[in-house]
């Protein structure tokens, strides 16, 4: 079921992205050959009106067809006067403009709904919630300690969220002797220093690998005291977090020349298996991913290069000051920065991706 609900996760995201730019081609008065799920061959398609509708075979994205995106492209006289390059500046800013905006507005209508319907973990530092049985951390830990450090490092972050993270990435830090293999046992001890009625002890727990979650582990599961929130809270939460994986998001990409920042980046790969695994946890999870690759999708594809959205928007933009069309063979050109990008994005991604798939998996809980 987990496979299910992700792939409709993720075509939602993608259908509702090309709505955006369809609606707004509609809206404007623009010629809109083509609304496609999915990248061609195409196994199936239906006319209705000027517009075909269509879904491909390869499932890494979408496309809405507007004629006339092409200058050079043969148009019909009959609607040479609805092709995009014929509109003004404005309508073309309004129709690219409209698929990033729908993944920013999705993102935050689902960080805004989970936290409603959720409420918030607060009151840091994280504390453990429940200790599985017949586990490491079983005897060494107890439901109610709060946890002050591990390996000496304060959980960092200012919100229980990050620091639960942080907590969970030094504890996967510990690796196996040899090769990641079910039941095999970290190197070297976790150091945990706890606070336990009101008195502050060191416990060490070996971490083991979990071949399930694809990471290391010691059988604990961190938290927080809840927090009911209403509408307006939820709101501001959700967009406290929207800046934080927009900063995110930016930074890491800026970064794509430093190791550690091109480690950080995931491609639909792994934004699909890390989405299908947070399902497996809990639906609100889940919801939560689905909206942080909904507003890094809308926040990449606003960069200024072609093939991308931002693109479309920087040339228009570009034409208004100039005050005449920009040449297509200059934006061809400038186009292939744009599309060196986007193919090594999806290479590193992709890359990355495997590397978790087949070794230390994606840190999902």
């Amino acid at each position: 079921m987990s496979w299910i609900l992700a792939f409709l996760g993720f075509a939602a995201m993608i259908i509702l992205h090309e709505l955006g730019h369809f609606t707004a081609a509609k809206a404007v008065g623009m010629r809109v050959e083509r609304f496609s799920l999915f990248f061609p061959p195409l196994i199936a398609r239906r006319k209705r009106g000027e517009t075909e509708y269509a879904v491909g075979v390869i499932p890494l994205g979408g496309y809405v067809k507007i004629t006339g995106m092409n200058p050079a492209e043969e148009i019909p006289p009959e609607v040479a006067h609805r092709a995009y390059f014929r509109q003004p500046v404005w309508k073309r800013v309004v129709v690219i403009a409209a698929g990033p905006t729908v993944n920013i507005v999705l993102a935050f209508l689902i960080f805004a709904g989970v936290y409603w319907a959720s409420g918030r973990n607060d009151a840091t530092p994280p504390t453990v919630q429940v200790v599985e049985a017949h586990s490491p951390a079983q005897g060494a830990l107890k439901p109610g300690d709060a946890i002050l450090a591990v390996d000496g490092h304060k959980p960092a972050g200012t919100t229980i969220d990050r620091q639960q993270a942080d907590v969970v990435k030094r504890i996967g830090a510990h690796r196996c002797a040899g090769q990641p293999k079910a039941g095999c046992h970290a190197a070297t001890p976790v150091t945990l220093t706890v606070r336990r009625d009101g008195q502050v002890t060191t416990v060490r727990v070996t971490p083991f690998y979990d071949s399930t979650l694809k990471r290391m582990r010691i059988g604990f599961a961190p938290g927080g005291s809840h927090v009911a929130l209403g509408p307006v809270d939820a709101s501001g939460q959700s967009a406290s977090l929207m800046w934080d994986v927009t900063a995110g998001t930016v930074k890491t990409i800026a970064g794509i020349f430093q190791e550690k920042k091109r480690k950080e980046i995931s491609g639909v790969v792994g934004s699909y298996e890390v989405t299908r695994q947070a399902f497996t946890f809990s639906t609100s999870s889940a919801l939560l991913l689905l909206g942080v690759i909904s507003l890094s999708l809308g926040v990449i594809n606003l960069f200024p290069f072609l093939p991308l959205d931002g693109g479309h928007i920087f040339w228009a933009l570009a034409e208004k000051v100039r005050g005449r069309a920009i040449p297509f063979s200059v934006m061809e050109r400038a186009g292939f920065i744009g599309f060196a990008l986007v193919i090594a994005l999806f290479l590193i991604g992709f890359t990355n991706d495997i590397g978790r798939l087949t070794g230390e998996g994606f840190g999902v809980r």
